[in-house]
């Protein structure tokens, strides 16, 4: 995941001088931190100054609202699952991507996703976010994978990438945010390990 590029408040104006790249690094990171402890209705636009270390006068001229600071946060700690990488197999392939999501929900973006899914259910906005910088991406990657594997003949053609994307993100979510761990244990890798071969078997792969 990375914070290089973070987004601006949606239609703010940029006048005056430039703005404070650490600033605005200083409040995502503020923003997530006040989510895992207080979840979206307990979030405040003046505690996230405080944490960040900056005024609210401060943050208001990056980011109109408490949703818009939270969007903005959801940009910036949007899921990074990595290119795409034609590894030769169909078992390599989904192995990476399992990984790659796995490292994914142990992350922040994990983090910010576990804080943000029930206000979801009910703000369209933010809604459309998550669709765009966590469901969409790995959509793609699996579209990907499943049409080498087809061409390679390793799995019948035909294969629906929508249903196998959700076969991958429902596991992985719900064993990750709704199973308890040990502290410090990496759930995410372990379900990516166990996934593998009932996804294979789904998928009708055939063996050599």
């Amino acid at each position: 995941m990375t914070t290089d590029h973070l987004p601006d408040a949606p239609h703010a104006p940029h006048r005056g001088r430039p703005r404070d790249a650490s600033r605005d690094r200083a409040l995502m990171d503020a923003t997530l931190t006040e989510l895992q402890l207080h979840g979206y209705s307990g979030l405040t636009t003046a505690a996230v100054a405080r944490r960040a270390g900056v005024s609210t006068a401060t943050l208001y001229r990056r980011w109109r609202s408490k949703e818009d600071l939270v969007l903005g946060a959801s940009q910036t700690w949007a899921e990074e699952l990595g290119p795409d990488h034609d590894t030769g197999s169909l078992p390599s392939d989904l192995a990476a991507l399992l990984h790659d999501k796995a490292a994914a929900l142990d992350g922040p973006s994990g983090r910010l996703l576990r804080a943000v899914l029930g206000e979801a259910a009910h703000n369209q906005a933010l809604a459309d976010v998550l669709m765009e910088q966590f469901v969409l991406p790995l959509q793609a990657r699996v579209e990907a994978l499943l049409a080498r594997a087809a061409d390679r003949g390793e799995i019948p053609p035909g294969q629906d990438p929508l249903v196998v994307g959700e076969m991958v993100i429902g596991p992985m979510v719900s064993h990750t945010f709704l199973i308890p761990h040990t502290p410090g244990s990496r759930p995410g890798t372990d379900m990516a390990e166990r996934l593998l071969p009932y996804l294979l078997r789904a998928l009708g792969a055939r063996t050599a």
